[in-house]
């Protein structure tokens, strides 16, 4: 079934009273009174931008709900962990936040591999926890099997399977009409998320009309690139789509030294944090990768205040995590205030019920019955899924076309096939 987006949206005026910053507050009860601070957890790793950002983010939301009031009357605290990008460590923080700090909710990682190692405990403790990046498919799929145990988790951002239908529908779209690209090769770190993300590629960029030529998955700690890049070569394909969150600079970096004929895009984590121009010292000039949002682009009405604040506080733009982990603490105020409690039973039904207009988006999640249970909804009028290319030092967005106006410019040594047929 496709998932393209369409025209776009947002869902008028009249949802953002679920949405708004007073609809967190309005009226809170006088029980609430005298209880003292709601405590969320944030995990993640501060050393990477990606991590920072979640951390960022959340304190920025924390920041507006409580200028409106807090919730019931009470203020956000957020307690903050690093998890070095270690599950071991992310574990302990997670067992420290539930059971000594007594956080009433969990915003953790962008890691996969992190958010699987924390979602029994979130099941074991009862604690309604929010991933606002990791996109492997079995974090959902454990709550859909296993609703009953698993249904504290939530993600905050698109499973892998339907990133994989968003770079088809983009591809289409922006390189196989246009510019007859016909063949592809598949280029992913092995991790948990791109294991569902390959699959769904394989199974979407044939219905476009693109031929699969390789797939190569890579160990995330490679250093060098070039028998990747000349086994990819061999195979003639006219695009390499990329699957990578753990690398990124090297691979492009490589990518331009060698003059690797064949543009490059996909999902690049890495690409999408604002200094990865600097980073590669201009390698990245024609890249291509999925992201949330880009400086100047308005998604919602949320989308540039938001990174206005962010800006404002923290002195520069934030990465597409900033956003989510944003959305994400909203999300948790809003349903602990839509049910009156702090009850984790009742913040997963105020969760459940989530219909909010978003930084990237509307953001709402996958019911019991769905195949991506409690994981955000991708589609007309949910989230949206942005492409952007690097061009001279800016991120320019791509697609989708109906609120992306910028045209594909690629560096000379990429070689398209409408320009060999001429």
């Amino acid at each position: 079934m496709s998932h393209r987006l369409g025209n776009r949206f947002i869902v008028g005026a009249t949802t953002a009273l679920a949405l708004s910053l007073g609809a967190l507050v309005a009226s809170p009860p006088a029980q609430a009174a005298g209880k003292g601070p709601i405590k969320i957890g944030v995990i993640s790793e501060e050393s990477a931008i990606v991590g920072q950002s979640i951390s960022q983010g959340a304190q920025l939301a924390a920041d507006d709900i409580n200028a409106h009031g807090g919730v019931m009357g009470r203020k956000i605290v957020i307690v903050t962990y690093d998890d070095h990008a270690s599950a071991a460590d992310a574990v302990r923080a997670f067992q420290r936040a539930a059971e000594q700090d007594h956080v009433k909710a969990v915003v953790a990682t962008f890691i996969s591999e992190v958010a699987l190692a924390i979602e029994p405990w979130s099941a074991r403790l009862h604690m309604p926890t929010v991933t606002p990046a990791a996109a492997s498919d079995l974090i959902s799929k454990q709550v859909h099997d296993k609703y009953a145990q698993y249904k504290y988790m939530f993600e905050a951002w698109l499973p892998a399977p339907l990133l994989a239908q968003s770079i088809c529908d983009s591809a289409d779209d922006l390189l196989v009409k246009p510019l007859h690209i016909k063949t592809v090769a598949i280029m992913s770190e092995d991790a948990d998320w791109t294991k569902p993300l390959d699959e769904g590629l394989k199974s979407c960029l044939p219905k476009v009309g693109l031929t699969v030529t390789t797939e190569v998955r890579f160990n995330p700690d490679t250093t060098d690139f070039t028998p990747i890049f000349n086994k990819i070569e061999a195979t003639h394909p006219n695009l390499i789509v990329t699957g990578i969150a753990h690398v990124g600079v090297q691979p492009t970096v490589q990518w331009h030294d060698q003059q690797v004929p064949i543009p490059l895009g996909g999902i690049s984590a890495q690409a999408t944090n604002p200094t990865f121009w600097k980073d590669t010292n201009g390698a990245a000039n024609g890249v291509i990768t999925q992201t949330g949002t880009v400086q100047g682009l308005a998604i919602t009405p949320r989308t540039l205040p938001v990174a206005a604040e962010f800006i404002k506080k923290y002195g520069h733009f934030p990465a597409f995590t900033g956003f989510t982990a944003y959305d994400a603490v909203r999300a948790l105020a809003a349903a602990m205030q839509r049910e009156h409690s702090t009850n984790p039973d009742k913040i997963v039904v105020g969760m459940e019920q989530t219909h909010m207009v978003g930084t990237l988006g509307n953001l709402g999640f996958y019911g019991r019955k769905d195949q991506f249970t409690h994981a955000a909804r991708y589609g007309k009028g949910w989230i949206t899924s942005t492409f952007m290319q690097w061009q001279n030092g800016k991120q320019v967005c791509i697609w989708p076309t109906d609120i992306c106006h910028g045209k594909l410019e690629f560096p000379p040594f990429v070689k398209l096939p409408r320009m060999a047929a001429k």
